[in-house]
């Protein structure tokens, strides 16, 4: 048995539709996989009608990007799964619930935040336009990917990555903030809306040693539920440091691919760059942990 808890499309950053992104899974021979697509849980009602048509059960989910406030000196993106979908087929309930609600009003900071990322690419003398951007989006959220797509395809770089290393990373000429939930009021949110909690590959907070381990333990203490221990992009060894670090704390395990389709062609559904295993018996620790 085999699981997947971290996929993305068309609903946010993916190149896959949400059915897509569950048919995969079902081709993988995955029993269950999780869709959390970045602060959003548009696609879920689409993939829900899918996953009971393929036979895969499908894992209500989003993934939450948080504000350092100074805590560490990357990124934290939160997973949160089981969200509470009384309601299957119009996910009424859900869009009305804590955190769906707050989503809404990150994504008009979001646009704004696009609008600019577009300005400062002008300033430096790259033309794209702004309604490409949001073609490429087709219709979902927008973010930095759909941005380096519209560049690869206008020529300024041969790649996704390149997009990013040259333009669009944290430190580039195109990056700019947005906004972000904090780390307390996005796992009370998360709790408030009917989900557990997860740090997605936790690596990428740039913290290693003793300063993770107390992260991770302030962590616990707000009410975190778990860890990405089996990560698509982490070797073994890390893969496994994390999981004891999990267990010290008092944490669940969680794990996936982090698929984006074409915009992160290396990973794929159910095994990451393709030594990616996810046990089925996780994810019934994980739901375990709901309250």
């Amino acid at each position: 048995m085999a699981i997947d808890l971290h996929t993305h499309s068309t609903a946010s950053d993916g190149s896959a539709s949400p059915a897509e992104v569950v048919r995969l899974a079902a081709r993988a021979g995955l029993d269950a996989v999780a869709l959390t697509d970045h602060d959003t849980v548009e696609g879920l009602a689409e993939a829900t009608v899918e996953a009971d048509r393929a036979g895969v059960r499908l894992v209500p989910g989003c993934e939450i990007s948080c504000d350092p406030a100074g805590r560490f000196p990357g990124t934290m993106h939160l997973l949160v799964y089981f969200l509470d979908r009384r309601d299957d087929r119009n996910g009424t309930d859900l869009e009305a619930a804590p955190l769906p609600a707050r989503f809404r009003a990150l994504r008009e900071a979001r646009n704004t935040r696009n609008e600019k990322i577009v300005a400062a690419l002008h300033d430096h003398g790259v033309d794209i336009a702004l309604d490409d951007v949001l073609a490429e989006a087709g219709g979902g959220s927008v973010g930095r990917p759909h941005v380096a797509a519209v560049l690869v395809r206008a020529g300024v770089v041969g790649s996704v990555q390149e997009a990013f290393d040259v333009w669009l990373a944290k430190g580039r000429p195109a990056y700019l903030e947005r906004d972000r939930l904090g780390v307390e009021e996005a796992i009370a949110l998360a709790r408030a809306s009917g989900g557990v909690t997860s740090v997605a590959h936790p690596y990428s907070v740039g913290l290693t040693g003793d300063d993770l381990d107390a992260f991770v333990a302030t962590l616990a203490t707000l009410g975190l539920d778990a860890l990405e221990a089996v990560y698509g992009r982490y070797s073994p060894a890390e893969r496994g440091a994390l999981t004891e670090l999990a267990i010290r704390h008092g944490l669940a395990v969680t794990g996936g691919s982090d698929f984006h389709g074409a915009y992160k062609p290396d990973l794929a559904v159910g095994t990451g760059t393709g030594d990616l295993h996810v046990p089925g018996a996780l994810l019934a620790v994980l739901e375990a942990r709901r309250s």
